[in-house]
């Protein structure tokens, strides 16, 4: 009797796995006839199936969702271009739009400390894909759930919009009254050509709107100027006397001259030169850490910012990139002024 039994439960199993198999192969069937999807057996067995007039990929990486923040009303910052790139290397992004000032959009951008757009904001399923193992370093791990914020600004794509301006803080180089409703943030280079004519620009500024215009000053000595992070160090000790904008305009006017030495002699012979500047205790600022450690913050701040070019600057939150002239400021600084 128990091999009658055995018997009978095998020709069951056997009856259950045929009638799977002919119902595996009638959807297959009814499928093709119809077009309206593929079975799992066709999916395992092909990479690429077409049905009408598509042609579908089968793909070894994961759905990748990515959230991108944006705003419409800005130009520059539409994402469809980056967006294209993107699809090229990750074929399996799954994209969601998100409007800046929506409710989830204020939540991203202040749970994950977005300060530009468009921004790009991965699931952690992009660490699974070829992507991420090339481009690790142009990711940033932000939030509880590990949300990875991708830098397209290191690879090329202009910054639509800052949401936010860089703080200022009490050990800041500033010119010009504190209470004042306009502050230019300057980012310089005292080696750069183009900040020395911006100078001019500013320091304008300052004498025309004085009630109503404070300057605070960063340094950004780039990396191709190899004079430029001693002359910012001297600067920050002129500073601690109060006398930046003296020194600042020596700096320029001999940029040619103290730019082809080497060392620290040639700036603080320069101190000799200013009014009211006690030299002996600016060449011992000058020896000192403090005024390392002040330009080392500045270029982190520039970093921070995505900022890799001098002169920069953030009239309250409007951001300019470059030496523009005197007229664009102003006509910039006037609009603030009217709201």
């Amino acid at each position: 009797m128990d091999w009658m039994n055995d018997r009978r439960n095998l020709w069951s199993v056997i009856i259950v796995l045929t009638g799977l198999l002919v119902g595996s192969l009638v959807v297959d069937f009814g499928q093709l006839i119809t077009g309206s999807g593929f079975s799992a057996g066709a999916i395992k067995s092909h990479d690429i199936l077409v049905s009408g007039n598509k042609t579908w990929v089968g793909y070894t990486e994961p759905k990748v969702p990515i959230k991108i923040i944006s705003d419409e009303s800005c130009l520059e910052c539409d994402p469809s271009e980056a967006l294209i790139w993107l699809r090229r290397i990750v074929p399996t992004l799954e994209a969601e739009r998100i409007a800046f000032d929506s409710e989830a959009g204020q939540e991203l951008i202040t749970s994950l400390s977005i300060v530009t757009l468009p921004a790009f904001v991965f699931s952690p399923a992009v660490k699974e894909t070829e992507f991420y193992s090339q481009a690790e370093p142009l990711f940033r791990a932000e939030g509880l759930g590990q949300s990875l914020i991708f830098d397209m600004n290191k690879i090329g794509l202009p910054i639509g919009r800052y949401l936010v301006a860089p703080e200022t803080s009490a050990d800041d180089i500033t010119l010009g009254l504190a209470s004042a409703p306009v502050t230019l943030l300057v980012f310089s280079d005292f080696q750069c050509q183009y900040c020395k004519e911006y100078h001019a620009n500013y320091k304008r500024i300052l004498t025309e709107y004085s009630e109503t215009v404070r300057i605070v000053w960063k340094h950004l000595p780039l990396p191709i100027h190899e004079q430029a992070i001693g002359a910012a160090e001297a600067a920050t000790c002129a500073a601690e006397q109060d006398q930046f904008l003296a020194y600042a305009d020596l700096l320029f006017d001999h940029q040619n001259e103290w730019g082809k030495t080497s060392g620290e002699q040639r700036l603080k012979d320069y101190a000799w030169r200013v009014k009211g500047l006690d030299a002996r205790a600016f060449a011992k600022c000058l020896d000192s850490s403090a005024s390392t450690e002040k330009v080392a913050r500045d270029i982190q701040l520039a970093e921070d910012f995505n900022i890799e070019s001098a002169p920069a600057t953030f009239i309250n939150q409007e951001f300019i990139s470059g030496a523009v002239p005197y007229v664009e400021l102003k006509v910039l600084i006037d609009a603030i002024l009217k709201k």
